[in-house]
C-alpha cells in the first residue's frame, strides 16, 4: 500500500470509528460563582502558548495531508475555517511531501488560502533536524508539531518497531529549528514522568494528546489482518493526562486535545490549566458531512458558549479561568489519587 492511500484510510476509518467520548471530563465540575461580578463583555478569548500569541485558545489539529488531491481540499477547507474564525490550524505529518515533493500541495494549500493565520508544521519523532526546517520552510510555519505514536506505529502493519533516541532527536531540533516546538502524543495521553522528560531538554509547550477521542490503535487494528486488540484501550485519558502534566511542569504551556467536541469540555480543559484546547475529529466530521457553512457555525457557537461560560466563573481572561476551583471526581480522581497527585490544587483555589 502506498503512504498516499494510507492518508486517504486513516480518514475514512477516522470518520467511521468515531470518538470514544472516554476522556475523563465527566468528572471534573465547577465550583459555581454567584457572584462572579463581570460581564461577557470583559470576556477576552486570547491566550498564549509558549511564545505564541493566538486569538482564540482553541485550534485545528492535526489530521492529514499528503493523500493527494483528496487531503489538498480537506486541508484547503480546513485552512478556510481557521482564517474565516481567527483560530490557528496544525497540517498532518509532513514526511510524506519529504518522501515525495509531488506531495507537498496537499499541505502548501494551507498557507495559501490562510497567508497570515498561525500554522503549525508536523513531524513524528524520527525527524531529523533537516526535516523538520524542511517542514518548517513549507509552510512558512509559527511552529512546528512533533509527534509521539508509539501505539500506532507498533499496530500499523508498516510501522515503526524501533523508537530509540526520540527524545535526543527532539532536543535538537529544539534547540536548531528556529520556531516553538509543541511535542504531542495523538490519542494515548502523557504521563508526568514524560513531560518532565521534554520540559528538562528545553520544550515548553506540550500538547497532551490523551486518550478518549480518535483512537489510532482501532484505526490501524483495521488494517490488520491479526489485531492487536490489547492496544484499543490503551493510554491515559485526557482529564486525567492533563492534570498529571500541571503537576509536573508548572511553566509549561499545555495543550488539551484527545475528544474534544464541546465548548464545555474545553472550558474544563482550560480550568484544569490547559492554554489552548484543539479540536481534531469533531471538526472533520462536521466538514465532511455537512459542509463548510455548518463548521463555520460551530466554532463560532464554541466561541460564544466559553463566553457565556467564563462570565459565569468570573473569569475575565484564560488565565483567571485557569485558577478558577473545579472539582474532580470518579474515575479521574481515582486515577489521580492513584498516581500520587492531590486533588485539592484545584478545588481549593481561591478565586480573586
Amino acid at each position: 500500500m502506498t503512504r498516499a492511500q494510507r492518508k486517504i484510510d486513516h480518514i475514512q476509518y477516522a470518520l467511521s470509528t468515531g470518538q470514544s467520548r472516554s476522556h475523563g471530563f465527566d468528572d471534573i465540575a465547577f465550583v459555581h460563582q454567584s457572584l462572579p461580578n463581570i460581564a461577557c463583555a470583559d470576556v477576552s478569548l486570547r491566550t498564549k502558548i509558549g511564545e505564541l500569541s493566538l486569538s482564540s485558545p482553541i485550534f485545528i489539529n492535526a489530521m492529514t495531508g499528503g493523500g493527494g488531491d483528496a487531503t489538498e481540499r480537506i486541508n484547503g477547507a480546513l485552512a478556510e475555517a481557521a482564517k474565516h474564525t481567527g483560530i490557528a490550524m496544525a497540517v498532518g505529518s509532513q514526511m510524506a511531501a519529504l518522501k515525495d515533493e509531488t506531495e507537498e500541495r496537499s499541505y502548501r494549500i494551507v498557507r495559501k488560502v490562510n497567508p497570515d493565520g498561525a500554522v503549525f508544521a508536523n513531524l513524528g519523532s524520527e525527524a531529523t533536524v533537516e526535516q523538520a526546517k524542511r517542514a518548517i520552510s513549507m509552510l512558512e510555519a509559527n511552529a512546528i508539531q512533533i509527534h509521539l505514536n508509539v501505539i500506532q506505529e507498533l499496530t500499523m502493519p508498516e510501522g515503526d518497531r524501533d523508537f530509540t533516541d526520540a527524545l535526543r532527536r527532539i532536543e535538537q531540533i529544539v534547540k536548531q529549528c528556529g520556531v516553538p516546538v509543541i511535542v504531542k502524543e495523538v490519542g494515548f495521553g502523557m504521563s508526568k514522568e514524560t513531560v518532565q522528560k521534554l520540559r528538562d531538554i528545553g520544550v515548553f509547550i506540550i500538547d497532551i494528546g490523551g486518550f478518549g477521542g480518535t483512537n489510532f490503535a482501532d484505526i490501524e487494528n483495521e488494517r490488520r489482518q491479526r489485531m492487536l486488540t490489547y492496544f484499543n484501550n490503551w493510554g491515559i485519558p485526557t482529564a486525567a493526562s492533563l492534570a498529571e502534566g500541571i503537576s509536573a511542569a508548572h511553566n509549561v504551556s499545555f495543550i488539551a486535545s484527545g475528544g474534544m467536541q464541546t465548548a464545555l469540555e474545553a472550558v474544563k480543559a482550560l480550568a484544569l490549566g490547559a492554554s489552548a484546547v484543539a479540536f481534531a475529529g469533531h471538526f472533520l466530521k462536521l466538514y465532511m458531512e455537512h459542509g463548510m457553512e455548518k463548521l463555520l457555525q460551530e466554532i463560532e457557537l464554541i466561541h460564544e458558549d466559553m463566553r457565556f461560560m467564563m462570565t459565569a466563573l468570573g473569569a475575565k481572561s484564560i488565565s483567571e479561568l485557569q485558577q478558577t476551583p473545579l472539582v474532580i471526581s470518579g474515575s479521574t480522581y481515582h486515577w489521580l489519587t492513584q498516581r500520587g497527585i492531590d486533588t485539592t490544587i484545584f478545588s481549593l483555589r481561591k478565586t480573586t
